[in-house]
């Protein structure tokens, strides 16, 4: 385990996360997969469909809660195994993040629970059909003050500006931003013992 992973896991054992608990929403949960040498965190960029409202979007293996999963931490590890073919095990879960759920009234009615799981090297990504890209995205990019800045939209009739990380080809931002930014305020704000 790599100082960053053995800070993250420190950090989230200790903490209870915020729980949405709204039963008029949806139920979904994602997995930070987050690897050593160098450390780096798994994100996707969705694939284009015309019915999906994250379509072409940076964001994390992950999806709705199915029939089946006996909670969200096996609809996290379910999901990425369809998702990108990584196995993931409770033994390699570190924790859980706070809910998060869409603050637009165009998106769907969503809580997302996000789990961090921590691996000893990279895994093998095998994309399905909905992915279209993968890419490792290293912790200190994402640390680096001028990885992080306003990225534009048009939503509707207006031009709206979000918080995003422009460390990938496609900027990282709405939901997936506001998972990722509590770990890297942590990790920019904690530095290791010297």
């Amino acid at each position: 385990m790599s100082s960053l992973q053995a800070r993250l896991a420190e950090h989230l054992g200790g903490r209870k996360p915020r729980t949405v608990e709204d039963p008029s929403l949806a139920r979904a949960a994602v997995a930070l997969v987050v690897v050593p040498d160098p450390d780096a965190v798994l994100v996707i960029r969705r694939a284009d469909r015309p019915a999906d409202p994250w379509s072409g979007q940076m964001g994390l293996p992950g999806g709705r809660s199915g029939p089946s999963d006996v909670d969200l931490l096996q609809t996290a590890i379910r999901e990425t195994w369809e998702e990108v073919g990584i196995s993931l095990s409770t033994s390699d879960l570190a924790g859980a993040l706070d809910d998060v759920a869409p603050r637009s009234p165009h998106l769907p009615p969503l809580m997302v629970r996000p789990f961090l799981f921590l691996l000893p090297h990279k895994p093998v990504v095998v994309p399905n059909h909905e992915v279209a890209d993968h890419l490792w995205v290293g912790w200190e990019s994402l640390i680096h003050p001028e990885s992080y800045r306003p990225f534009s939209i048009r939503l509707g009739d207006a031009i709206r500006d979000f918080p995003a990380y422009h460390v990938s080809p496609v900027p990282i931002w709405g939901m997936t931003e506001r998972i990722l930014a509590p770990l890297v305020a942590f990790l920019a704000t904690d530095p290791p013992p010297s």
